[in-house]
């Protein structure tokens, strides 16, 4: 058996596999945790809720006026000249509106303000800050007393200090509105207070504008002298350049890119008029050519249809000559009339041909006149080609007088309308408007009861579960089942639940509480090892009254219900209560055995009602650790275990002794009783150690006065427990 426990003692038990993985939720833990201490907890909140409930009714009340504004977003600078001033046209939103919400901070604006509405001098704006100002002599708002100097810029300084401790700027989120809040015990001071930052800090930055354009009027005043003076110097140079060269420019023309300009000049201008009138003199030299070589041919009808008196010659011929072939056809040549009217066509003939030589003299001389027209035109066009080139090769550096002329007027133009555009510019629309003026304010704005009894609630919620956590952190005792696996590293063998009234008949119940419980620790025994319920046992505990000695009697009545005989043997020598709770003799037992009497047999007591046997622990001995160190304790329990069929200790609890060690060795397990909310973890831990340390074999723990309704094992612990006591009860009534 020895071999068996120390086999048994070296093996290494797996918390996570005897717990089976399972876990209590944590927010079921912190329910439990809260049960535990709800008298605590109510406590807290009761305490802080009235503290503060009563702050909130001794406060001083507060109003505040809120004056609202639109702060719109710059555009580019008016002047857009470089080095000026700082153009923002690129700068992110989120900047420029951070920017503005730092300067309605400022302390700069709260000077202004304190200014204005001259504070430092009203003891009315001190009192309504629960503040006293510095020195004395000073009078109210409509007197002024003796105060020096030093003390009103303290005064000063002590009432912007409270300007920016009240002031309270809020954006209105997606929007470009602020709105502007001061709180302080006077409604009307926070009216004028709130009222008078909002035009400060309007008028603050119209300044601000008026001063940044200072510095760029006084450089663009500069800038404009000389530019003024070299433009003059340029057109200066520019005309007397044209004087010099004869250059006269009537017109100047610009392509529509503005890259190419066209001028016209004097000679420019008769050139392109001698030129129209070339073309057209060329044209009647050319019409007149043409007449003159169509009048020259032979038979030509271009003289007839150019001159009505020569074709009504020859009209008048073509009839003379029709009457004369007539009169040949009658007559004989020689006959008067035929000759007469002969003579009349050859008078027509000649006539014909004087016409017709007029006409022709006519035709040339009037192509001789264009022809000399025409030369005449050419040769002045040649000449003022000559002129115009010689013109052309001036105008090139008169076009380097005027580009410095135009360069010059632009620059100065530019300038000057900078210029006047910097000197409104200050005084243009400001980006900053008031939407709503503050108004006075009545109703107090703090203090807020239900917001400040919301906040005690919270507070002392935060501080009762901020007390739980430090008192659970605090408790080193095992309260759940599920603690025994995970802290002490040994099985659960059952949690005993806690019982008002833990008497034998309890004990006695097979139906009652107690009892179910023992009877799972019985089952669990069952599986500590390979043949069953160990043979022999002992219980020990790390202090008194954990509930070891009645776990043992209470084991050892279910093993004797259903296993068979069993023998309760009380070794607990320095403080026997088994015997007294059982009323049985305790004037001899196991002390006298282990002194050397070797009657074991006469030390078996009867426990009437039940198959339990009892041995005393007997009278005290002056050392029971040297009693126990023997053989003897070992013997003894061999003799038990031959006469019945299971043994079980009563053994001292672990405290600084030695003798559960002792015991330990002398029986096949050891079971550990644990009591809920009592036993230090620490303290278990170190008397389990003690124990393996001393190679006992430790078949598990039992938690006993376990209250399930406040575990998370409340459930099956309760019901598993109580099934079918009601029932019974119902039955026997």
């Amino acid at each position: 058996m020895t071999d068996l426990i120390n086999a048994a003692s070296n093996e290494e038990f797996d918390s996570q596999k005897a717990d089976g993985g399972r876990s209590i939720p944590i927010l079921l833990e912190y329910w439990n945790a809260l049960k535990r201490h709800i008298w605590l907890v109510v406590a807290i909140i009761a305490i802080i809720t009235i503290a503060g409930l009563v702050i909130t009714l001794l406060m001083t009340p507060q109003y505040t006026a809120t004056s609202r504004i639109e702060i719109a977003r710059e555009q580019a600078n008016v002047t857009n000249v470089e080095g000026l001033q700082r153009d923002k046209s690129g700068a992110p939103d989120q900047e420029f509106y951070l920017t503005q919400y730092s300067l309605l901070n400022a302390r700069s604006l709260a000077h202004r303000v304190e200014r204005k509405l001259r504070l430092a001098r009203k003891l009315e704006f001190f009192a309504a800050h629960g503040e006293t100002p510095e020195g004395e002599g000073m009078l109210s708002a409509s007197k002024s007393g003796p105060v020096s100097a030093g003390e009103m810029r303290e005064r000063e300084r002590q009432a912007v200090e409270l300007l920016l401790d009240h002031i309270v700027i809020s954006p209105l989120r997606g929007s470009a509105l602020v709105d502007v809040n001061y709180t302080s015990a006077s409604p009307e001071l926070s009216l004028q207070i709130a009222n008078a930052w909002v035009s400060e800090f309007i008028q603050q930055s119209m300044d601000r504008r008026l001063s940044s354009t200072a510095d760029a009027r006084v450089y663009l005043e500069s800038r404009l002298q000389g530019l003024r003076d070299r433009l003059e110097q340029s057109e200066r140079d520019l005309v007397n350049y044209a004087a010099r060269q004869g250059i006269v420019r009537l017109s100047e023309t610009q392509s529509a890119d503005g890259r190419t300009r066209t001028t016209q000049t004097l000679a420019s201008s008769d050139l392109e008029q001698l030129n129209r009138l070339l073309v057209q003199a060329t044209s009647a030299r050319t019409d007149a050519e043409s007449r003159l070589d169509a009048a020259r041919a032979p038979g030509s009808t271009q003289l007839a249809l150019a001159n009505q008196s020569l074709n009504l010659l020859r009209q008048r011929r073509a009839e003379a000559n029709a009457e004369y072939q007539e009169l040949l056809v009658q007559f004989e040549p020689q006959y008067p009339s035929v000759r007469a009217s002969q003579q009349k066509v050859a008078a027509l003939d000649r006539a014909i041909t004087v016409e017709e030589g007029r006409i022709r003299n006519a035709y040339s001389s009037e192509y001789d006149a264009a022809r000399q027209n025409e030369d005449t035109l050419r040769a002045r066009v040649d000449k003022l080609l000559g002129r115009l080139d010689t013109e052309n090769r001036s105008s090139i550096q008169y076009n380097i007088y005027q580009r410095e002329v135009d360069t010059n007027r632009q620059l100065y133009d530019g300038l000057l309308q900078r210029y006047k555009e910097i000197g409104v510019a200050g005084v243009g629309t400001n980006n900053i408007s008031t939407v709503d003026d503050a108004f006075s304010p009545d109703k107090p704005s703090s203090p807020r009861l239900i917001l400040n009894m919301g906040l005690a609630l919270l507070l002392g919620m935060a501080l009762a579960g901020l007390a739980i956590v430090i008192l659970e952190n605090l408790d080193e005792s095992v309260r759940e089942p599920h603690q025994i696996a995970e802290r002490l590293n040994v099985a659960l063998l059952g949690a005993v639940p806690a019982v008002d009234d833990e008497t034998l008949a309890e004990i006695d119940d097979p139906k009652s509480i107690m009892s179910e419980a023992y009877m799972t620790v019985r089952t669990n025994l069952s599986f500590s090892t390979n043949h069953g319920v160990p043979k022999t046992m002992a219980l020990t505990s790390t202090s008194p009254s954990e509930g070891k000695s009645t776990s043992a009697y209470s084991l050892a009545r279910v093993l004797g219900r259903t296993s068979g005989s069993v023998v309760l043997v009380d070794v607990d020598m320095r403080r026997p209560v088994v015997a007294s709770r059982l009323g049985l003799d305790n004037s001899k037992g196991v002390s006298n055995y282990l002194a050397g009497d070797d009657n074991w047999e006469s030390l078996i007591q009867a426990i009437s009602g039940s198959n339990v046997s009892f041995v005393a622990a007997g009278p005290t001995p002056p050392s029971a650790s040297e009693l126990l160190s023997g053989d003897r304790l070992e013997l003894l329990v061999q003799k038990l275990s031959g006469k019945f069929d299971h043994v079980i200790l009563d053994s001292p609890p672990m405290l600084g002794l030695s003798d559960a060690a002792l015991i330990a060795n002398a029986v096949e397990g050891v079971i550990y009783v644990i009591e809920a909310d009592r036993t230090a973890v620490r303290a278990s831990q170190a008397a389990i150690s003690r124990l393996r340390e001393s190679r006992a074999h430790i078949l598990g723990a039992l938690l006993t006065k376990y209250r399930a309704k406040q575990s998370g094992y409340g459930y099956g612990y309760g019901y598993g427990y109580g099934y079918g006591k009601d029932h019974v009860v119902q039955k026997a009534s």
